[in-house]
């Protein structure tokens, strides 16, 4: 239960509906302890009448009726109040347990969007949609059904006792001897089924991740004709729930019989000692026949224990995962909550990086000073630390030693949203929403409703021209990730999606590799219209993309190797001199391989 206390807060929240919840139980509980009462009276007032002999040769059938509506009559009405209040106990208590299954789905996502990077590269997307879903859906029947009926059972048994009591101590005492060997086994039962439990949660989470990594990567799936092995794979992980799902099932199985069987002893219990005292004159017929109601209305709230168990161990093993992320703190935070204006001046002092989970050394002692307005290019082979640079500027990872600077100031002290604002990124790997293409360029717009500047953006990235060939154009649905674009329709998509934003800074992450050459110069010409007055981050393999930039760095197992203007660096005839004409040789070849 020390994972479940996460959860009070909660309670604390919606403690007016909670509060109101008790009370509803309560009323219904004492109309329902009231409702043997008056099968008590009954039974004791016929059992007068066959003793009375006399009066009842003289009874007339009116006299049996007018008994017989009082006393169903107040039954009846009883269980119409008791009824109305249990209705009034699901309008409090289930229905919160929906508000705060709706919070705590909202809290999680939250905490998904404020974790940083390096979290999402250790965790599967198959796990985390499974803890959103499922593990809530199994805590939310935790707030609502088990919180009910456990206040319902402990407010039952203790109107019942206390009526039963009343009654005959000795006999209540024989009728409630089972209740310790039934608190042994809830704890014992309770102990397994946490675990269990758990590993079932662990198992079903496993198979999530293996669902979406099949959906997602069906056409590799198809291409190396893996769909047999996967789905041999999946089966055997399914066959490992069901087994770890069985295991669980067999103990609630025996759980509820038992208990049942505990209630049926308290009942013969009842009718044999309640008949010795009766037949003593201890008590009367009625009083026999209210002890083996109340027992029977007991052997439901106490044969749901074994339910309530159960629900409150899965809950417990679910909320333990959801804690695992909620309790993460982000390695990125903001700071800074007042307003920061952002010039695009951007300064690495000895910047070094290394990747928290795989340990690699991405960036060593690296310096530049990006002026605002001008263009930086990066170059370098693949694995020497381009991207890290982007990652940082996005401060999407804080640096390892060294600091980064925008317009003077340390980019930890920015206000992060005002930061990400200002930014326009294409990342190397482009990735699009199942959505409309209007509403994907549109993305970082609060509003999206002006459809020229959605055209403009398009245009700007060579785009226009092969959305107007769609048949619904703007309004075009993309598969998941623009799974029905190409591979360079998706990094121009990307790029209109930067450019739209109208930004400060603009970061460009090898975003022309899935274009040819001459889309390629026909982008970097309206990149180089959109990029002045604004800071600019070119990062490529290609020195075509990058030729024209103020400044060029070229980087090299993460160190820089050289710098300056591409005249500068043509001079110096160094790594930047020999991927130029190695590049410049291979654009020759090709035409005459297309002659071929």
């Amino acid at each position: 239960m020390k994972s479940l206390a996460y959860l009070n807060k909660y309670f604390v929240k919606y403690r007016l509906r909670f509060a109101l919840g008790i009370i509803f139980i309560i009323v219904s509980s004492v109309f329902n302890i009231l409702m043997p009462r008056k099968i008590k009276e009954g039974v004791d007032e016929i059992q007068k009448l066959a003793a009375d002999k006399d009066k009842l040769a003289n009874i007339d059938s009116q006299e049996i009726l007018y008994l017989a509506l009082g006393i169903g009559g107040a039954y009846v009405l009883f269980s119409f109040i008791k009824g109305f209040f249990l209705f009034l106990t699901r309008q409090t208590i289930i229905v919160m347990s929906r508000l705060i299954e709706y919070d705590l789905k909202n809290e999680i996502y939250e905490q998904y969007q404020n974790l940083s990077t390096s979290f999402y590269k250790r965790k599967n997307t198959g796990d985390l949609m499974n803890r959103i879903s499922e593990d809530v859906s199994k805590v939310r029947m935790y707030l609502g059904p088990a919180v009910m009926y456990t206040i319902n059972l402990l407010f039952m048994f203790i109107f019942s006792l206390v009526s039963m009591l009343m009654v005959s101590p000795e006999l209540t005492l024989y009728v409630l001897s089972p209740l310790p060997i039934m608190s042994v086994m809830i704890y014992y039962v309770s102990k397994t089924m946490n675990k269990r439990s758990e590993m079932v949660q662990v198992q079903q989470s496993h198979l999530s991740t293996m669902a979406q990594e099949a959906f997602s990567g069906i056409r590799v799936l198809k291409a190396f004709r893996g769909s047999e092995r996967f789905a041999e794979e999946f089966d055997e992980a399914c066959e490992d729930y069901k087994t770890r799902s069985l295991s669980r099932v067999k103990v609630e199985a025996l759980f509820m019989p038992t208990i049942i069987i505990l209630i049926g002893l308290s009942t013969i219990v009842a009718i044999y000692v309640g008949g010795l005292k009766t037949m003593n004159g201890e008590i009367t017929v009625g009083d026999m026949v209210m002890f083996v109601i109340y027992v029977n209305m007991l052997t439901w709230p106490f044969a749901s224990v074994g339910w309530v168990t159960s629900i409150v161990q899965r809950a417990a093993a679910s909320q333990k995962r959801i804690n695992e992320f909620l309790l993460e703190k982000p390695e990125i935070t903001n700071t800074n909550t007042g307003e920061s204006v952002i010039e695009g001046n951007i300064t690495f002092k000895d910047v070094s990086f290394t990747y928290p989970d795989s340990g690699i050394q991405a960036l060593n002692n690296i310096s530049f000073d990006l002026k605002p307005g001008k263009t930086l290019a990066i170059i370098g082979r693949t694995g020497s630390g381009k991207s890290t640079i982007a990652n940082l500027v996005c401060r999407l990872y804080d640096t390892s030693s060294g600091s980064v600077l925008i317009d003077g100031k340390d980019i930890a002290s920015i206000n992060l949203n005002d930061l990400r604002s200002q930014i326009g990124y294409v990342p190397q790997e482009v990735f699009l929403f199942s959505d409309t293409i209007s509403e994907n360029i549109a993305f970082g717009l609060k509003d999206a409703s002006d459809h020229e500047m959605i055209k403009e953006a398009a245009r700007k990235a060579d785009l226009l021209s092969n959305i107007m060939g769609f048949q619904n154009q703007f309004d075009t649905i993309l598969g998941e990730r623009g799974i029905t674009l190409s591979g360079g329709q998706k990094q121009r998509l990307s790029i209109a999606r930067a450019l739209i934003k109208d930004p400060k800074i603009l970061i460009f992450d090898d975003c022309l590799s899935a274009v040819d050459t001459e889309t390629e110069e026909t982008i970097l010409k309206s990149l180089r219209e959109e990029t002045v007055g604004k800071t600019a981050i070119i990062i490529s393999h290609r020195v075509s993309s990058v030729k024209d930039a103020d400044y060029i760095i070229v980087l090299d197992a993460g160190e820089l190797v050289e710098e300056g203007s591409h005249d500068d660096l043509m001079k110096a005839q160094g790594v930047y001199h020999m991927l130029f004409n190695k590049q410049l040789i291979e654009e020759q070849k090709k035409p005459s391989k297309v002659g071929n």
